[in-house]
């Protein structure tokens, strides 16, 4: 974990502007175009399961869960994870992911997806997808198609197109 004296709060309606800064700073405008930006259109993030990382009052990280469907199974999508470049590789973006996951435990969901690389994933308790077992609405390699089950028979019983649930 970090030594900065790092504070992991409930994400505020107020959050969001900074957020935005945040996000376009580390991933651009091309984050748009990216298949999982495409599951989160027009879809709020689920407030209690999103976190936001301070140090003192500056907005540092920032982690979201969107709620999806995967064929008729619900499911929550993690991500974006962002963390300030100048903030990286301190044990901030685990942490918010630590959050959002323990969160999303206890309110009873089921399963976690998200579109990212398994070896830093990997570590958090997610895996690759088998291939073929869900279809995003645009291209995205299979190999950083993971997910983590948070209980019950949700890996097994979860396959088709993945969706936003409005």
């Amino acid at each position: 974990m970090t030594s900065l004296p790092l504070a992991i709060l409930h994400e505020q309606p107020d959050d969001a502007p900074a957020i935005e800064r945040l996000q376009e700073r580390a991933f651009g405008p091309g984050r748009y175009a990216r298949s999982a930006y495409r599951l989160r259109e027009g879809v709020e993030p689920v407030a209690g399961l999103s976190f936001t990382a301070r140090v003192g009052a500056m907005l540092v990280g920032s982690n979201r869960m969107s709620p999806i469907l995967i064929g008729d199974a619900p499911a929550l999508l993690l991500g974006p994870l962002v963390v300030d470049p100048a903030f990286r590789s301190r044990g901030i973006g685990a942490a918010l992911i630590a959050a959002s996951v323990q969160a999303a435990e206890k309110a009873g969901h089921a399963l976690v997806m998200l579109v990212g690389d398994e070896p830093y994933y990997g570590r958090l308790g997610f895996s690759r997808i088998p291939d073929g077992l869900v279809e995003m609405p645009g291209p995205v390699d299979p190999a950083r198609m993971l997910w983590r089950p948070l209980g019950g028979l949700a890996q097994t019983l979860t396959k088709g197109e993945a969706r936003p649930a409005f």
